[in-house]
């Protein structure tokens, strides 16, 4: 048994060698095929995994009325500015926050962080700013148990008296999740059609090459070779076919995502979104790309066989 595998492994090759054009052509549809899908699938899984963020880091932004000092524990007395007493109304809206169900975390953050974020994302001349010019709030970012619950908690912040406004992303982040669905429906639906026709261009160019040697074929049913025996040879064919051309679109693809990681990982981190680490993406999508081409170079050279193999 495994002596006659080996048999038809080399016999396999000795065939890729033999029709050398037409392995070249079918090697080349494979390269483009799994280029096109290996593209597909990396946006797909990044695009499903920055949803999963996005859904989970929904939080309410409850922005406080500019006469209102929630967080401060002194304010200065209103009869006397050069003194400070304390803050009769410290916490109060931090606390009817608090009563509101569904609510597991209230993090403060004063106008001054809030600038700093804007600095960091948009440049330096957003420092001008500072001091009194800065246009900003003072806000209180709210974390719900649940996504689906983060619209009712925004909605009874926004009643809150000393809430200028309470924001959660609203229609933008339903968009975005509309969005995210559309590009994974989409893009499997391509990258299913786009294996579809990889199949369909493999078995069409195997099958011109089992055309030439369809007389060898019939001699070999003509002394009894099974079909199984027949098969073996062009199935590790297909497979040899697959391998080879899920090579270089698998280095491909595992240096333009490494590139792609580095320019836009900067920018999502600071909105606590994540890419999938190349560390441990980059194999998993080169192994997948990898059983991809064998599966379909396999499968390809079996349909073509399957008119030459009719008794």
């Amino acid at each position: 048994m495994i002596r006659t595998f080996f048999k038809h492994l080399w016999q396999s090759v000795k065939n890729l060698r033999r029709n050398g054009w037409m392995t070249v052509a079918a090697v080349s549809s494979v390269t483009i095929t799994l280029f096109l899908v290996g593209t597909f699938l990396a946006v797909i899984f990044n695009t499903t995994k920055l949803a999963t963020d996005l859904e989970h880091n929904v939080r309410v932004s409850a922005f406080l009325k500019v006469s209102v000092h929630d967080n401060d524990e002194e304010i200065a007395d209103p009869n006397d500015t050069s003194k400070m007493i304390a803050n009769p109304d410290y916490h109060k809206v931090y606390d009817e926050i608090e009563k509101i169900p569904n609510v597991t975390k209230i993090t403060y953050s004063s106008k001054e962080n809030e600038l700093d974020k804007v600095v960091k994302t948009l440049g330096k001349e957003w420092k001008m700013f500072t001091g009194d010019s800065n246009p900003l709030y003072d806000l209180y970012l709210v974390e719900a148990d649940k996504p689906e619950n983060v619209k009712s908690v925004a909605k009874a912040i926004g009643k809150i008296s000393g809430i200028y406004r309470a924001d959660y992303g609203g229609t933008n982040t339903e968009k975005l999740f509309r969005l995210s669905n559309v590009i994974q429906t989409w893009g499997l639906g391509g990258a299913a059609l786009l294996l579809f026709v990889a199949v369909f261009l493999i078995s069409n160019t195997i099958r011109i090459t089992i055309m030439s040697r369809q007389r060898e074929i019939q001699i070999m049913r003509l002394v009894g070779a099974k079909n199984g025996y027949i098969r073996w040879p062009f199935f590790l064919e297909g497979a040899w076919v697959g391998l080879i051309g899920s090579i270089a679109p698998s280095i491909l693809i595992a240096f333009l995502y490494r590139i792609s990681y580095v320019a836009f990982q900067k920018s999502l981190a600071q909105e606590e979104l994540y890419l999938l680490n190349p560390t441990s993406f980059v194999p998993q999508i080169i192994g997948l790309m990898i059983v991809i081409g064998v599966v379909i170079g396999s499968i390809g050279s079996i349909i073509s066989m399957r008119r030459f193999l009719k008794i």
